[in-house]
């Protein structure tokens, strides 16, 4: 396979042009990606030009209705979705909160729900919440492997009753950085009569999903983790949809992509949103538009040049892993990058010292990086580890060049 044009790739982002940021190495992506210049130049035109309240009749605020419109078409095809199916909230955790509330109409007192306590906490706290006080409601969990902090799905097997309604799982944990059989999860999900919902935001950067190939019922996650603005995206499969507990001004039920938000969308946000699949349309033209055959819809664009990116996401990630595994670290998830089974968010806790102290030599050496639980508060109690001090962790995207990771190779060496 072709490596990526590196050149081409940095000059979509314009931070990595900034005298001072544009110096560091960022491996800090899990918390939060850089923007495509797509993305700031129409942000930067709605404060500029069109901010204003959307779709009246006059000049400024057509466009920018039209713009919002276009963000959500733009989204809607590239994760194979449906009209009306797609959303936008201020976060993927409001998303989950909002959503946690609609559902909680449809539960009845023995119902169940699994969760599991791999996740980050905006996919698990909601989902827990739901049996608080005297609901009735049954939550039950789905547990990792205390050493590797992997999940079985043999225990999601044991899991599922005729009870269980609804399970709630990370695509991608942003600690363990396994990617998960979701078609498969979701397949032993709906021969118990239950629904899905999938958090989809330590994946999307690496991965967009196709909601439909996946079976996904509910997948949420963050735009600004997959090189875009602070917001949250939200499927809904049209059919919960529409019977959904509506949770926006009652006036707007009908209005079926109102239904989840209770306040005003964040017009600026949504507007650019669209600027992502600009970016990654440039991409998959430059790397593999040009002398063969076009695919024939958005989704195979996406997937495509997200395949380019996430093997050598891949390539990069293994050298870190195989210098962890070299200096004796303890590797939290797969201890290799294999596509579509591990994302390149790495986690670790060195074999002396504290994680901090990997991170301080680190950060001396200007690379981004932190450490922590990020919030996975229950997966690092389950594999004992004190949350507060937690683990590094390093987390590429497709943008770290191959001098980016031999930099943080010679700082690593140095620091274990």
């Amino acid at each position: 396979m072709t490596a990526l044009d590196h050149d081409f790739i940095r000059d979509q982002f314009p931070t990595f042009a900034h005298p001072e940021t544009g110096t560091w190495v960022m491996s800090e992506n899990a918390g939060g990606s850089y923007a495509a210049k797509p993305v700031i130049d129409q942000f930067h035109h709605f404060m500029t030009a069109t901010k204003v309240q959307p779709y009246w009749s006059f000049a400024a605020s057509t466009e920018t209705g039209r713009n919002m419109d276009r963000s959500t078409a733009l989204w809607t095809a590239a994760i194979n979705a449906e009209p009306e199916e797609v959303m936008f909230g201020p976060s993927t955790s409001i998303n989950t909160y909002v959503l946690a509330h609609a559902l909680r109409a449809e539960l009845n007192v023995g119902d169940e729900v699994i969760v599991t306590n791999q996740d980050h906490e905006a996919n698990s706290g909601a989902w827990r919440r739901l049996a608080d006080g005297n609901s009735g409601i049954i939550v039950r969990e789905w547990s990792v492997d205390p050493e590797t902090g992997r999940l079985d799905i043999t225990k999601l097997k044991n899991l599922l009753n005729k009870r269980t309604k609804l399970v709630f799982i990370t695509h991608c944990s942003n600690i363990v950085g396994e990617i998960h059989d979701i078609a498969a999860i979701a397949r032993e999900t709906h021969a118990a009569g239950a629904r899905i919902g999938i958090d989809g935001v330590s994946c999307a950067p690496h991965l967009l999903p196709d909601v439909r190939a996946l079976g996904a019922d509910f997948y949420y996650f963050s735009l600004y983790k997959v090189y875009g603005p602070h917001q949250g995206l939200l499927y809904v499969k049209r059919d919960h949809l529409e019977r959904i507990s509506n949770q926006g001004h009652y006036f707007n039920a009908p209005i079926l992509g109102k239904r989840l938000t209770p306040a005003g969308p964040q017009h600026g946000e949504i507007a650019c949103a669209g600027g992502v699949i600009d970016y990654l349309e440039e991409a998959y033209t430059h790397h593999l538009g040009v002398g063969e055959m076009p695919a024939a819809s958005p989704p195979e664009r996406m997937r495509l040049i997200m395949e380019r990116f996430h093997t050598h996401e891949c390539r990069q990630a293994n050298r870190i892993l195989t210098l962890l595994a070299e200096k004796g670290a303890r590797i939290i998830g797969p201890r290799a990058a294999e596509p579509h089974r591990r994302a390149a968010t790495i986690a670790f806790r060195p074999r002396r010292g504290k994680p901090q102290d990997v991170v301080d030599l680190l950060t001396s050496r200007r690379i981004c990086c932190g450490s922590g639980h990020f919030y996975a508060f229950r997966l690092m109690t389950a594999l004992g580890i004190e949350p507060d001090e937690g683990v590094v962790r390093l987390s590429l995207v497709h943008y770290n060049s191959e001098a980016d990771v031999t930099h943080i190779l010679e700082a690593l060496d140095g620091a274990l």
